[in-house]
């Protein structure tokens, strides 16, 4: 009787349990179908209406249905995912809309991204500004990143309570080699390049000096050229912009304004006032406003019609051999998306967007083959955008034509091997032993269950050796540079897009926008439609796999999470293709 009752408590305990499982999912199912049919909504704004830029979600390169996890239910954040062509898209609407006098900008707790992405929306704002209207910018607390935004707009005002950062740009690697040593796992590295430092963080404790060289050469680049961007924003000397960030003098929202970094201290609530009084409203009157989400879904401007096109193709994330979604490239998605933009003759220029650090040398060769193919028959034209290091660079090299923004961390041409040992780690720790029958000498060649002879590290030396020698050839057939040049450059060290333009690597500085220009003059059109490639997937499609996805990470705080991506991208390096082309690791500047 106790094992009937047993067995009984507990199939009716099992059913509950999954009633309670199937009810959850349908809510979240429900909810995803709300957000998706919000979508379509049309709406009108009135005269004097100020549009409201809020940037607290990290920014996608373009816009997609976000598929529904705890994480999305816990912050609302479901439905349409802005990405930055939306950003500017109705950045550049609102420059022409009527009933748009201006802009508020919140400096708040600003986390769109990188450098690179801010500088795209910092140029659109940059041009909503020349015709005629204004941005007013406001912050409690205003980061370097919220602030270099900022600096376009034609007040700045900080909380007199506030805080305000400007201290220059520091970069921080994490490393692994205790980590390792502590789970008894072996780095076997083979590499090319004293600066190809991808597998520094495995056999390392701290950067080398060829890895710290070309670090602080890049953020000093990329610093110089920020400042030079206040300083025409702001009128204020860059040797003097300089010294606040050396002497960090910027103690106190007083100290913004006595070195002219802001205009006024005002509460939010001062500022609302004085945005009515820029659109002829009484202070009892209702401040007019329209968030950046729902502006997306007002109307703009109708085109005339016209059959030709500019396919973008959007190149993200680390490149492997899987099919490849929103944010990887994997050997379907671009290469399918190319052929697609290729054999499509309404199609007169094809645009590839980077955004990546490399991954799979085999997969960036098959897919800069594609790029070769397609060239032949139609201009091709890369954009750069975060990233476009290492795979990410062999896949553009050959393009016409190479647009960077002037942050973008570019090059790293180099390659190498990485095979863990990892027989320790399962025998010591976990008390799981391997036993094996092979039809050769060789047969457990890379299996990563045992250390590699001397003969097998010459194997991959050779083949290493040969990948980077045909990466070095293809970017100088590509770039028409000598072997000897590229190589010089090469070796595995990053660069600036502003370093990679004076050494040959990039042709022009700029965005998005102005590549699709380019493309445009090539092709010879003037009137023409932006196409997207690969299409987003089917947002059902997403929602079921995110179900199915580990959400551990999702319901940890936020410092937690960083900790996890740092282990996640080190064990897909550990766990990727043999042979690798791709950026030093992870860098994270603040």
């Amino acid at each position: 009787m106790k094992q009937f009752l047993k067995y009984f408590f507990a199939s009716v305990l099992g059913t509950i349990s999954g009633i309670i499982l199937l009810m959850v999912l349908s809510f979240f199912l429900l909810m995803g179908l709300v957000a998706m049919v919000d979508t379509d909504e049309v709406v009108t704004i009135s005269p004097n209406t100020i549009l409201k830029l809020e940037l607290k979600h990290e920014l996608p390169e373009r816009s997609y249905f976000n598929p529904l996890g705890l994480q999305d239910i816990i912050s609302s954040n479901i439905g349409k995912k802005i990405g930055l062509n939306d950003v500017i898209k109705n950045i550049k609407k609102a420059k022409e809309d009527d009933n748009i006098p201006g802009i508020f900008l919140d400096l708040d707790d600003i986390n769109a991204g990188t450098w690179s992405i801010l500088e795209p929306i910092r140029n659109s704002l940059l041009e909503f500004k020349q015709s005629g209207k204004f941005i007013i910018a406001h912050g409690n607390s205003i980061s370097q990143k919220a602030y270099y935004l900022g600096s376009v707009a034609d007040s700045i005002f900080l909380t007199p309570t506030g805080d305000m950062d400007f201290k220059g740009l520091y970069a921080e690697l994490t490393f692994f080699k205790k980590t390792l040593e502590k789970l008894d796992i072996e780095a076997q590295v083979i590499r090319v390049g004293k600066f190809k430092s991808a597998v520094e963080p495995f056999i390392s404790e701290k950067m080398s000096d060829a890895n710290r060289l070309q670090t602080r050469a890049f953020l000093t680049s990329e610093n110089d050229y920020l400042l030079k961007k206040i300083s025409e924003a702001r009128k204020i000397n860059v040797d003097k912009l300089k010294k606040l960030q050396d002497d960090l003098l910027v103690q106190s929202p007083e100290d913004a304004i006595k070195y002219k970094l802001v205009d006024n201290l005002k509460y939010r609530v001062d500022v609302d006032e004085y945005l009515k009084s820029l659109t002829g409203k009484n202070s009892d009157e209702k401040l007019k406003t329209v968030s950046l989400k729902k502006y997306m879904k007002v109307e703009g401007k109708e085109k005339p019609y016209t059959s030709d096109r500019i396919a973008v193709i959007y190149a993200v994330g680390e490149i492997n051999s899987s099919k490849g979604d929103e944010t990887t490239i994997g050997k379907e998605n671009i290469i399918k998306a190319i052929r697609k933009a290729r054999n499509n003759q309404h199609v007169k220029a094809i645009v590839m967007r980077v955004n990546s650090p490399g991954g799979s040398a085999l997969i960036s060769d098959i897919i800069w083959n594609e790029v070769e193919l397609a060239k032949k028959e139609k201009p091709f034209l890369v954009s750069y955008s975060k990233y476009a290091a290492s795979g990410g660079y062999y896949i553009s090299c050959g393009a016409d034509k190479i647009i960077a923004e002037p942050t973008t961390l570019t090059g790293s041409i180099g390659v190498f091997a990485l095979i863990p040992n990892t027989r320790k780690f399962f025998d010591n720790k976990l008390g799981i032993t391997f036993d094996k029958v092979m039809t050769g000498k060789y047969s457990d060649f890379v299996s990563g269950l045992r250390r590699l002879t001397n003969y097998e590290k010459q194997v991959l030396q050779k083949q290493v050796n040969r990948i980077y020698k045909q990466f070095v050839g293809n970017v100088a057939a590509g770039r028409n540079m000598d072997y000897s040049a590229v190589d010089k450059i090469g070796e595995g060290r990053i660069w600036s897009g502003l370093q990679a333009k004076e050494i040959g690597l990039v042709d022009e500085l700029g965005g998005l926008d102005k590549t699709i220009e380019m493309a445009a003059d090539m092709s010879d059109i003037d009137n023409y439609r932006v196409v997207e490639y690969p299409e987003i997937r089917d947002p059902f499609e997403m929602f079921f796999e995110t179900l199915l996805d580990d959400t551990s990470q999702k319901i940890f705080g936020t410092e937690l999470n960083s900790i996890i991506e740092h282990y996640s991208k080190a064990l897909n390096l550990l766990k990727g293709s043999k042979i690798q082309a791709r950026l030093p690791f992870e860098i994270d500047e603040f």
